[in-house]
């Protein structure tokens, strides 16, 4: 494997290297702790609604702009469940229903401001961030936290799929449904790969891409065999990568996909190639709202209640998963399914710095040098004369 094919593929697989280095140096270090079962399941289901936020500002940063309010969004909308499902009276897919609508709302809200009216998305979404974590303050002072006792709304962020194969101590739907996302997966990446070189666009070289199928396929089997050790896949998990898959598709194979990817590379020749770069800005502005109220709901179906400081932070986690994932600052780059291995990767990071006993302190210095270190990556990777 050469220099020249590396650097050509630098941001696609370096993510992978990143992860792989984490998960060995956590390993060794926690004397095989973090690989546990138990661990992997929970670190899993704490990526779940940072990982449904990151998807949807993967989006946003390919189209060139920022959304500094999903955090308290997401918040706001899981206290909005929380209390419907206290007050009764609603069927309970009603009400998460009704959660997504709001947060479709907030974000049509934001693109008008953003396309219309010409205000920039950082200063639009630093007001949502105020305006929606006061909201969320006023929903939740009279008891300072709103407890959801609703079974099935808190088995989305606690329960886990059940094993109808009976496997005892070993969950083999979990096996199975493992093997069954390999194998889309890597009919997927041939059938990618096969359009590429059929249009005449840049491919990897083939030992490099059989890595790629070698190291993913790897990865998901062990995870999905310790998993299968523990309760199985939750539903969180199940939840987060039917997001992705749902937006993987889109991306790749629709009209609205590519002309996301060609707003983010140069607005003003999309808009003179007739693609309407105010609709895609809605479009985009729209998801990522929508997405902020599921993940909304899943850390309150996690937490099983709402609290008043109920997505402090999850935009900046969701920034940093969405830019180590391989989106550019230079915008028109990022892929789904690399934001979700940058979640992973952010997600490892804390729960391998918590067992280790580390201060928050070093950990939100470790975190922002991570961050740092992911961009500098991407600028240099973009000046390399190949």
């Amino acid at each position: 494997m050469n220099i020249r094919v590396l650097k050509q593929n630098v941001r696609e697989y370096g993510m992978y290297i990143a992860l792989m280095v984490i998960m060995a140096f956590f390993t060794i270090f926690t004397d095989g702790l973090f690989m546990s079962p138990r661990n992997l399941s929970n670190l899993l289901d704490q990526t779940g609604y940072v990982a449904v936020l990151a998807v949807g500002m993967t989006l946003i940063i390919i189209i060139r702009h920022i959304d500094l309010s999903v955090g308290f969004v997401a918040g706001f909308l899981g206290a909005i469940a929380a209390v419907l499902m206290k007050q009764g009276g609603l069927p309970l897919p009603v009400i998460i229903l009704i959660t997504i609508a709001v947060g479709l709302l907030i974000g049509l809200y934001n693109g008008w401001l953003v396309a219309k009216m010409g205000v920039p998305a950082f200063v639009v979404t630093l007001a949502g961030m105020f305006i929606f974590r006061g909201a969320l303050l006023r929903i939740t002072e009279g008891t300072g936290t709103i407890i959801v006792d609703n079974k099935i709304f808190n088995a989305l962020g606690n329960g886990f799929i059940p094993d109808f194969l009976g496997g005892g101590s070993l969950h083999l739907l979990t096996m199975i449904i493992g093997i069954a996302v390999v194998v889309l997966f890597i009919v997927n990446e041939f059938r990618t790969r096969m359009q590429k070189k059929k249009y005449g666009f840049e491919i990897a070289t083939l030992d490099m891409f059989i890595g790629k199928l070698v190291f993913i396929t790897a990865l998901v089997m062990f995870f999905c065999w310790q998993l299968a050790q523990y309760n199985g896949i939750s539903w969180t998990v199940v939840i987060m990568f039917v997001v992705v898959a749902i937006y993987h598709f889109f991306m790749n194979n629709t009209v609205l996909g590519r002309h996301v990817y060609a707003v983010g590379g140069n607005p003003e020749a999309a808009e003179l190639s007739g693609i309407r770069v105010e609709g895609v800005t809605f479009f985009v502005f729209a998801s990522m709202s929508s997405l902020a109220a599921l993940a909304g709901i899943l850390y309150s179906a996690r937490l099983q209640s709402a609290s008043t400081t109920a997505g402090t932070g999850f935009e900046l986690d969701a920034i940093a998963s969405a830019f180590i994932g391989g989106c550019s600052p230079a915008g028109g780059i990022g892929k789904v399914t690399g934001t979700i291995i940058g979640a992973i990767i952010m997600s490892s990071l804390q729960s391998g710095m918590n067992l280790m006993q580390v201060g928050q302190s070093y950990q939100y210095i470790v975190k922002g040098l991570v961050l740092v270190l992911a961009v500098l990556f991407d600028v240099q990777s973009r000046k390399v004369k190949i």
